[in-house]
């Protein structure tokens, strides 16, 4: 950032924070249905129209107020994955332990204080995301930071709270809404207003999601989301919604900023709640909801965090990236070795595997590079292959080690459980006649001439569907290439 920038946004009084929504890996927070996003068709429907309540204030929020006067009715699709809790016909269930204690978890590496006794929350929230009107919301922890360039970012406040439900589309005055995503624990972290400029923003973000992606959380499009709060002096609050991807962020306060300006020299700021649209500028959403939409969860008793539970959580406190990253080095991955780890989150996986077979190296490649080479001849996503061989890796690395197939086997063996056969058969690999094999590479390059070797190979491997050794394939081809 160039001093200019830096003196532009101290000129114009310039003050924000961040408010950062992360999914945790584990099952729903209030019952036992899993955090499973379905993509079939659902198996039924139910329509509901939503009111707004007084908070514990006695008074009505003038957001959710708004959204009353919309008069939508919503539908909401269910499947035998979801239950009665997420219809709302059931009171919710004590709140899940594993999200617990990862939520204290982040709280620590984030150097907060941890709230030892606390009460779940009822938000109103009556835009159809939620079939009870309301989100259930724990505050967990307070007074944390995160250290940048800029100097450290305050966490004013950590909140376990469910998600909503899954948005699927509008017709007139009907919206639509998948039961699958609500009720999937979530942590909201929101910052002081610490930022001082667009880039710090971002920087900011990145050093939270490093933190986040240490802990056991869902990864992909949608499973975090950041919100921007943000002012000038002069000028209202505005809190800035829809990033799903962070590296949008600077360009929508650079351009929201100037928007501010423009306002305040005209006396129209107010304080709103504003989508974030893909070309940097940002619509209208709802007014800024306050206070009056909070009031306590009477279907559940006050929330006791034990010395003993964040005890049990900082034993097994998860390293940071850097940390990590230091550990692979260590083990003898190269970069990019570790970064294929990091970023497919294979790290539990691999230090699995290492204990099976004590060779971090290839270890890395069985769950990395092999996988990819797989889902690009297969023409399937990295995850689609990752998912079939998951519960077989442990046992192909185990083969190797017993000697019952050497470590260059593994790639055909994998190849073969993802085409469909099981454990057992593709680690039986039937031997061919080299004579037959040599026939048969005669015969195709005489068919078609001119060919590279790699692509000889790639025939050849395809013909015989892993029933021969690659080496002795190659050696073969070069017989006759030349």
């Amino acid at each position: 950032m160039t001093k200019e920038t830096e003196n532009y946004y101290s000129k114009i009084g310039f003050k924000s924070g961040l408010e950062i929504h992360q999914q945790l890996d584990t099952r729903k927070l209030f019952c036992h249905c899993p955090s499973l996003l379905r993509k079939d068709e659902p198996d039924y429907e139910i329509k509901r129209k939503l009111h707004a309540v007084a908070g514990e204030s006695g008074k009505i929020d003038v957001a959710a107020a708004h959204q009353a006067k919309l008069n939508k009715e919503f539908v909401y699709q269910g499947y035998d994955s979801t239950c009665l809790i997420e219809l709302d016909e059931e009171p919710p269930h004590e709140i899940n332990q594993d999200a617990l204690k990862i939520a204290i978890q982040i709280a620590l590496l984030l150097n907060c204080k941890i709230q030892t006794l606390t009460q779940i929350m009822r938000k109103t929230v009556i835009d159809g995301s939620n079939t009870s009107g309301f989100q259930r919301t724990v505050f967990i922890a307070r007074d944390g930071y995160v250290e940048t360039k800029e100097g450290r970012v305050g966490i004013a406040g950590m909140f376990l709270e469910e998600d909503a439900a899954r948005k699927v589309k509008t017709e007139g005055n009907k919206v639509y809404w998948r039961l699958d995503r609500l009720g999937i624990p979530l942590v909201e972290i929101a910052t002081a207003p610490d930022i001082k400029n667009a880039e710090h923003a971002k920087e900011t973000a990145l050093k939270i999601g490093e933190i986040l992606r240490s802990c056991k959380v869902k990864r992909g499009i949608g499973t975090i989301r950041q919100d921007v709060n943000m002012s000038i002096k002069g000028g209202e609050r505005i809190e800035i919604k829809g990033f799903q991807d962070i590296k949008n962020i600077e360009k929508t306060i650079e351009i929201e900023t100037e928007r501010q300006i423009e306002l305040v020299s005209e006396n129209k700021s107010v304080s709103e709640v504003r989508n974030a649209l893909p070309d940097g500028s940002t619509e209208f959403l709802r007014p800024m909801p306050g206070a009056a939409r909070m009031y306590p969860e009477t279907d559940l008793p006050l929330l006791k965090i034990s010395k003993s539970f964040i005890d049990e959580a900082k034993k097994t406190l998860p390293k940071l990236r850097e940390e990590v990253e230091k550990d692979l080095k260590k083990q003898g991955l190269n970069e990019e070795m570790i970064r294929g780890i990091l970023k497919e989150g294979k790290l539990e996986e691999f230090k699995h595997l290492v204990k099976v077979y004590e060779n971090p190296n290839f270890v890395a490649r069985s769950l990395v590079v092999f996988p990819r080479d797989i889902a690009g001849r297969e023409k399937i996503s990295f995850e689609e292959v990752s998912e079939k061989l998951e519960d077989v890796m442990s046992s192909i690395l185990n083969s190797v080690k017993k000697e019952n197939i050497s470590e260059r086997e593994v790639k055909e063996v994998m190849e073969r459980i993802v085409s469909g056969e099981d454990f057992e058969s593709a680690i039986k690999k039937e031997k061919m006649d080299m004579s037959e094999v040599e026939e048969k590479i005669r015969n195709i390059i005489k068919e078609k001439p001119g060919l590279s070797e790699k692509a000889y190979m790639g025939l050849i491997m395809k013909e015989f569907k892993g029933k021969v050794d690659g080496r002795d394939v190659i050696e073969l081809i070069g017989r006759y290439v030349k």
